[in-house]
């Protein structure tokens, strides 16, 4: 098997980083799926990632039909708005990686593509996003992590995902437990996310005060209890700590600064879901989805006092 031509749905911080990469392939057909007045934008501005102008080729969802591989870097609303058009580019031999954050993106492709077409990933990455302009540091972004739900092997597919990526500036790893992994990059981004988006403060809070730490330790043991009654298991978390800076802010709180409306639903939502199907109480969960969503409430002008 052999990948020929990519296509990336959603070009936000983490499409950015495929940009970057898969702009510098030869002999590859890359594009980005846009169509309509998003696709006249697209042409005219590009992308300015890391002061650089890229302007990949654009193409609507029927051009791109039957491409090999499919990246899908939406936001999770942007996921569900989009999987009519996911169906039109996707025919039956196209490998389909969602890039999103969390634990359900690919029970939600499975509703309209064969689940054997998707490969399950996480993404690594540390970007900031300011309209078309899109940071990141190249050479200390781990990227993309990736592996078969049901498979501890490194599978046909994922060799061919190895071989189109190692000679381009896109760092890639094979993951034997991919579904505890993801489990654990969600516990991180739940337990680091949400609190300093709530409290709008910079990350070396959770070093500074032992409240913003209690809080951050309550959401990864609720996601623990969660994932366990689903026989799931996951490693520590790993400790960036040292490498963060003091004011370092991370997605969900950029996306207050920036006036978006945030991923809750993907990071509480979700969570709030699952355990309620258990039978299991989370309730720091349930306060930090609340929390964010007057704060996008506020954002949005519902009041203003």
């Amino acid at each position: 098997m052999k990948i020929k031509s990519v296509a990336l749905f959603g070009a936000g911080a983490i499409g950015a980083y495929f940009i970057y990469g898969f702009s510098k392939a030869e002999d590859l057909d890359f594009c980005v799926i846009a169509d309509g007045e998003r696709k006249d934008r697209i042409e005219k501005e590009g992308f300015i990632i890391n002061g650089e102008t890229y302007r990949p080729a654009v193409k609507s969802p029927e051009e791109a039909r039957g491409v090999d591989l499919l990246l899908i870097a939406t936001k999770y609303h942007g996921l569900l708005n989009s999987l009519e058009e996911i169906q039109r580019i996707a025919d039956e031999h196209t490998v389909v990686i969602s890039l999103l954050n969390g634990i359900d993106s690919e029970e939600i492709l499975s509703s309209v593509i064969d689940p054997g077409q998707i490969v399950y990933s996480l993404m690594k990455i540390s970007a900031e996003r300011v309209g078309n302009r899109i940071t990141f540091d190249a050479e200390k972004t781990p990227g993309l992590f990736a592996g078969e739900r049901d498979n501890s092997t490194e599978s046909e597919r994922l060799l061919a995902l190895k071989e189109l990526m190692e000679p381009l500036p896109i760092r890639y790893h094979f993951c034997e437990e991919i579904i505890s992994e993801q489990w654990k990059k969600y516990a991180l981004n739940m337990a680091v996310n949400l609190p300093q988006a709530i409290l709008g403060v910079g990350c070396g809070a959770y070093q500074d005060s032992e409240h913003v730490a209690f809080l951050r330790d309550r959401l990864e043991v609720e996601v623990r209890d969660v994932a366990d009654a689903y026989d799931i298991t996951f490693g520590p978390l790993d400790d960036n700590s040292s490498r963060w800076l003091k004011k370092a802010r991370f997605s969900t709180l950029q996306d207050l600064d920036a006036g978006r409306h945030t991923e809750a639903d993907m990071f509480c939502g979700v969570l709030m879901t699952k355990a309620a199907a258990k039978g299991i109480a989370v309730p720091y969960t349930e306060f930090c989805f609340h929390a964010i969503s007057a704060l996008e409430e506020k954002n949005d002008g519902l009041f203003d006092y």
